[in-house]
């Protein structure tokens, strides 16, 4: 049986905000020992934003160890050293499959049994795929996705592969917006189609959406809307070669990559903590309903003032900050008045 590791820090999850937090616990004096990383990714935490922009690059394109955390806020690149060097644990490569909020305790799958004293859920989010929904055909081969570096390169080895070929790219969010114009300087055909009536609806005013639409229109890409992929034809490979939309259109396709949004990971966690807007509630410090665990990032739904409402922002900003937040929390020291109540 594994041993039992003990620590009085964890950050679970390797993401944007494990690293930027990190950087916060180093600032705020961590001692050795004291603090873990547990992720399921093969590699240190790194600016996640990279994988739809340099990493795509026809030429010179961004490779790791480059764009670890924290450059992407113009700060010092957290090498896996750096991490040893601060006398920090990154256990990689490890899925943690049970948490027990009440003692403590996370469990691997490998057996591996961790505690700690505090918790910082930074767990991000998974992408939805159309398997989910039962979409024809969509097990295809080269129907990608990208959320993290093993994603992104399946996505360069397809692009390798079906060199100047047909992409379709479904979603017209930030990830498909992104994605099209990486395609386009890859010399792909390329077709995006969402359902909405512009792209990026929940950012972009329709006159907005229009000079984007305008713009990448110029540059010969061929924009779908107010339909949907409602399946998908493949070759005797395995190798998708078209999409079929709900209107009736069919579009030859070499690769297919989908952004039609993400879920915030927080099974874990289900009826041990206080829930909304699809994730973990807490207060404007970052800390939910169990004292001494906190959720940052995508997961967070967290107060906003402003607009008398809790919100949960999927943005790598708001990943960076609510970490440093979260951490200089865990570092209060209390003297003559407490932060939390007191204005």
């Amino acid at each position: 049986m594994a041993a039992e590791k003990r620590f009085k820090y964890v950050i679970l999850g390797g993401g944007v905000a494990a690293g930027y937090a990190a950087r916060e616990f180093a600032k705020q004096g961590v001692k050795p020992g004291e603090l873990a990383i547990i992720s399921k990714e093969q590699v240190a935490p790194y600016e996640r934003p990279a994988l739809s922009k340099g990493y795509l690059f026809p030429h010179n394109a961004a490779r790791l160890p480059g764009f670890h955390t924290c450059v992407g806020s113009a700060g010092e690149r957290l090498l896996p050293e750096w991490y040893s060097d601060k006398g920090i644990e990154l256990i990689l490569s490890t899925e943690i499959v049970k948490a027990d909020l009440a003692s403590k305790t996370l469990a691997s799958s490998d057996g591996a049994t961790f505690t700690y004293e505090t918790l910082l859920i930074s767990t991000g989010s998974s992408v939805i795929k159309l398997t989910d929904f039962g979409v024809q055909g969509a097990e295809a081969n080269n129907i990608l996705y990208l959320r993290d570096i093993v994603d992104a390169d399946k996505l360069v080895a397809a692009m390798q592969a079906k060199k100047d070929g047909k992409a379709v790219v479904v979603g017209g969010g930030y990830i498909g917006l992104e994605l099209s114009a990486a395609l386009k300087t890859n010399n792909f055909d390329v077709t995006m189609v969402y359902p909405e009536p512009w792209c990026m609806p929940r950012l972009f005013t329709a006159g907005l959406a229009n000079f984007y639409e305008g713009y990448y229109a110029n540059k010969g890409i061929n924009i779908v809307k107010g339909t949907v992929a409602v399946g998908f034809d493949a070759d005797a490979n395995g190798d998708v070669t078209a999409v079929k939309l709900r209107n009736g259109t069919v579009l030859e396709a070499d690769i297919v990559i989908v952004g039609v949004g993400g879920r915030p990971l927080i099974n874990l966690f289900k009826g041990q903590v206080a829930e909304e807007k699809g994730g973990l509630k807490t207060d404007a410090f970052f800390e939910t309903s169990v004292p001494g665990v906190f959720a940052i990032g995508d997961v967070a739904a967290f107060p906003l003032k402003l607009y008398n409402e809790t919100r949960r922002v999927e943005h790598v900003d708001h990943a960076r900050k609510s970490a440093e937040q979260a951490v200089k929390v865990t570092h209060l020291v209390v003297l003559d008045f407490c932060p939390r109540c007191c204005h």
